[in-house]
């Protein structure tokens, strides 16, 4: 961990990959347009193994593990400062562990609430509302939830970190709120964008934070529309062959933090010279301002390269020296 730095009532939001790219959309998207600076790394080693390298034209990597990294923005109400965690992955195993590490660096920090997002999975139309569910680790968090009149998730379980991490808070003695942006099932391994804007429509009236998502309300209106054709044609073949249809009932009702695997459709591979260079022409712009990273972010999901360059795009928020 680096030098902490002085904050003021500070707000943890913590989000790793999952369903729909919900909660790392909404993370990366606070990154961006609140201008955060990163000014810690959280190692872990020894809760994550490595399962593959990367081969690059024939040569082989060096073996890495996935990174850990916060992130910080000064508010200038002087309300509520805010850090941001964003973890590459979630470990394999001792997930409480890394839990309460986590929350025992948050507790140095002074942090007074935390937050987690993530993915609901319902059978809802792209081109519905998006819905928020939230569950909270008390009574005073529940309420707020209420007024705001979001959907409570009365029973069930929350998987992965997002939920494990409010049960190391709570342990700790802080309070904290799990905010789940609803999306439809059938489109679980494409990023949707209209959730993400939900959730930080509800994170931003509870911190009182002004954001700007108009950027990411664009992005969930084009998303909807390609969806919408999408389903139209599912259902035409659907009724052309009405046994296609009955996979649909194995749709999940429960939320679920795992990064669905392979290569999502609608996705556009590989990237040649041409969009290498658009992606070059990118970061220099998000480079001179961070507001445009969240351009960038859409561009490398469009062409599912987020990974290769993650280390790259998130260095983009490094402390100017």
């Amino acid at each position: 961990m680096a030098d902490k730095p002085q904050l003021n009532h500070p707000w943890l939001v913590a989000v790793w990959p999952g369903m729909g790219h919900v909660a790392l959309n909404a993370g990366i998207y606070l990154l961006a347009k609140l201008g955060m600076t990163a000014f810690a790394e959280y190692e872990a080693t020894d809760l994550f193994d490595i399962d593959q390298v990367e081969v690059k034209d024939g040569i082989v990597q060096p073996a890495r593990r996935p990174r850990n990294r916060f992130f910080a923005w000064t508010d200038p109400n002087h309300k509520h400062d805010l850090v941001v965690f964003l973890g590459e992955a979630q470990p394999p195993a001792g997930k409480y562990p890394f839990c309460r590490q986590l929350v025992g660096f948050a507790r140095e920090l002074g942090v007074e609430r935390v937050f987690t997002f993530a993915a609901m999975a319902t059978r809802m139309h792209p081109e519905a509302r998006s819905r928020v569910f939230g569950a909270a680790t008390d009574q005073a968090n529940l309420d707020e939830l209420t007024r705001l009149e979001l959907d409570i998730l009365e029973d069930g379980n929350i998987g992965g970190l997002n939920g494990v991490l409010l049960g190391a808070a709570a342990e700790a003695g802080l309070n904290g709120i799990c905010l789940l942006g609803e999306m439809p099932h059938i489109f679980a391994q494409l990023p949707f964008p209209k959730a993400s804007h939900a959730i930080l429509e509800v994170f931003t009236t509870l911190a009182g934070i002004e954001l700007d998502l108009t950027e990411l309300a664009e992005q969930a209106r084009m998303v909807e529309e390609q969806l919408g054709e999408l389903l139209a044609q599912v259902e035409e073949q659907a009724r052309a062959d009405p046994q296609a249809g009955d996979e649909e009932e194995g749709y999940q009702s429960e939320p679920t933090e795992e990064e669905p695997g392979g290569k999502a459709a609608g996705q556009e591979t590989p990237a040649g010279p041409k969009r290498r260079r658009h992606i070059e022409a990118l970061f220099e712009q998000a480079a001179k301002d961070r507001s445009k990273a969240f351009e960038l972010k859409q561009e490398l999901d469009r062409l599912g390269l987020f990974k290769e360059y993650e280390d790259r795009f998130l260095d983009l928020f490094k402390k100017s020296e």
